[in-house]
């Protein structure tokens, strides 16, 4: 018979372990893998928390408190960030990780419930140096936590008609200096909001309410779309859509230049702006159209 808790759910994986395996072949990839794992398990035991099982690459844990499973997040993405668990300087590691605070059924070791499948959602949402989490969890976090909380989009969760808020803990000192303002997913407008186009190097990529939702740009190869410069930040900015509108949020040193075709210019750095119209979306500098860093944009009704 099961015992029913309030835990907060952790789970946290190695992004591109595929590469790793390619890069540095099989026992290299193991190793960095088994590395990366230990370091996790590590976290979890310094903040109070229990691993519950790890799966190849991924672990899960559970906290008493979200206080504590943000702790060992941030953990966790400080000590392999800057750590070189790889053995080679131009190979660098990177883990995502998703948390989310719930009741769950506890059996035989295990855990079981909705906020199991909502904690994994949420690391499904996050990319490379991520720290997503649910807004009924950052409710539970203390003050300091929440000072470092933005919320950066919405997602439907599986089985459930209505959107969740994904909220992003910036556990990086440069990041937290400057919190975005929340996105305005409550909003009542009805309207469709079309589809937005974007165009880079030959590529499309389209976002809609029944597509993709999301996109990220940036110089990591992870990224939808991946511009390489030496102005543009591994993760740089997102285009997300809040209910009705097509949002820019930037995550850059440098900032994004959106130049509409309609004239405006707009200046993005760690803040958000609508994209509508058409025109170019430059990262780290103004981009002309035709070169190789512009990416085009188009808001289709």
């Amino acid at each position: 018979m099961g015992t029913d808790k309030e835990l907060a759910i952790l789970f946290a994986d190695v992004v591109g372990s595929t590469q790793l395996y390619e890069s540095l072949g099989d026992d290299g990839a193991r190793e960095t893998v088994h590395k990366c794992v230990d370091c996790m398990k590590e976290a979890t035991a310094d903040h109070e928390g229990e691993v519950i099982k790890t799966m190849g690459d991924e672990v899960m844990s559970t906290f008493a408190t979200a206080d504590n499973a943000m702790q060992a997040a941030a953990q966790m993405q400080q000590k392999i960030s800057s750590g070189n668990f790889t053995g080679h300087d131009d190979i660098r590691v990177s883990i995502r990780i998703g948390c989310h605070y719930g009741h769950v059924v506890v059996e035989k070791r295990d855990i079981f419930g909705a906020a199991v499948h909502t904690a994994n959602r949420m690391t499904s949402q996050a990319k490379a140096g991520q720290i997503i989490t649910t807004a009924s969890t950052v409710e539970l976090l203390n003050d300091d936590w929440q000072s470092v909380v933005r919320q950066i989009g919405v997602a439907t969760l599986r089985g459930q008609s209505d959107e969740v808020a994904l909220y992003e803990v910036l556990w990086q000192p440069e990041e937290a200096t400057s919190v975005l303002p929340k996105i305005d997913w409550e909003d009542t407008q009805t309207k469709s909001p079309g589809q937005l186009v974007l165009r880079f190097q030959g590529n499309e990529v389209k976002l809609s309410s029944d597509g993709t939702r999301s996109v990220t740009l940036g110089r990591a190869d992870d990224n939808d779309v991946t511009i390489k410069g030496n102005l543009i930040s591994r993760l740089h900015a997102r285009i997300e859509l809040a209910k009705t509108r097509y949002v820019l949020v930037d995550e850059s040193t440098n900032g994004t230049f959106v130049q509409r075709d309609d004239g405006e210019e707009v200046y993005v750095r760690r803040d958000s702006a609508q994209l509508s119209g058409s025109g170019l979306i430059g990262l780290g500098r103004v981009a002309a159209r035709g070169t190789p860093l512009a990416v085009e944009y188009a808001h289709e009704d």
